[in-house]
């Protein structure tokens, strides 16, 4: 058994995708082939992996592969969406109740890190083909939009849910979830780079990080720092928002 089959054994919840327990035949197939190359990118790595391996490891044809994902990068773009929906529904149980910013913040981060821990070694493998500018698995492409924006979501609820949201300046509030999902990818490119046991070091950096994330946040709502907020307000829309949100003039 690879790592990758160990560790969702050992964390159910990393490894579950909360579809319907008798999924059409041919989301069954999607998955398969999906499930499959993500095994093969971390047994021979990405670039030594073709699509007629895939196709052949998962007992299907190659045209029926390419009829569910076009090319390599469309099955890693397949990855984030599938990402970033168990993200979203494990995050919304844990953070159901709860009150506290800093809490909320804290266990979406965390979330993110245990769903994204089996698949630890595999991400170092397509890291540098990711940050390519031009690239379709950078997180900025037009091809991570669905991904991107259910990560959006998940920090827009955190906020919404929390005690702090309805006090931030309405400006502020409808761009911070953006912003905090930058911060996610923070966290992101650091757990890609770290080698210590089950990424021990990238939670105690996210631990560390995000009370003074959320500390900043909670003191934006008060009159004193107002002037600092509208001129950051100002920074994130010219420079920050578009780009997350795909707007950016090309």
């Amino acid at each position: 058994m690879n790592d990758a089959r160990a560790a969702k054994e050992e964390h159910p919840d990393a490894a579950r995708d909360p579809k319907p327990a008798k999924a059409p035949k041919s989301e069954q197939t999607r998955a398969l082939i999906l499930e499959t190359a993500m095994r093969l990118f971390q047994e021979r790595g990405y670039d030594k992996t073709t699509m007629r391996a895939i196709a052949q490891e998962a007992g299907v044809s190659v045209g029926n592969a390419y009829y569910y994902f076009d090319s390599k990068a469309s099955l890693i773009t397949g990855f984030y969406d599938r990402m970033s929906h168990v993200h979203a529904a494990l995050t919304n149980e844990r953070l159901e109740g709860l009150k506290d910013f800093e809490q909320r913040l804290e266990i979406a981060v965390m979330t993110w890190v245990d769903c994204a821990r089996p698949y630890h070694e595999f991400a170092g493998q397509f890291f540098g083909t990711a940050a390519d500018p031009g690239s379709p698995l950078n997180p900025f492409s037009d091809e991570s939009h669905p991904a991107r924006a259910e990560a959006v979501q998940i920090f827009r609820d955190v906020l919404e849910g929390s005690q702090v949201g309805p006090k931030l300046d309405r400006e502020l509030r409808e761009l911070l979830p953006d912003l905090l999902w930058l911060f996610l990818m923070g966290v992101v490119l650091y757990w890609v780079f770290d080698q210590s046991e089950d990424a021990e070091r990238t939670r105690a950096f996210a631990r560390k990080v995000t009370p003074m994330v959320a500390r900043a946040v909670s003191l934006s709502r008060f009159k004193v720092v107002r002037p600092l907020v509208r001129d950051a307000v100002d920074v994130m829309r010219e420079f920050v928002v578009p780009k997350v949100r795909n707007t950016v003039a090309k």
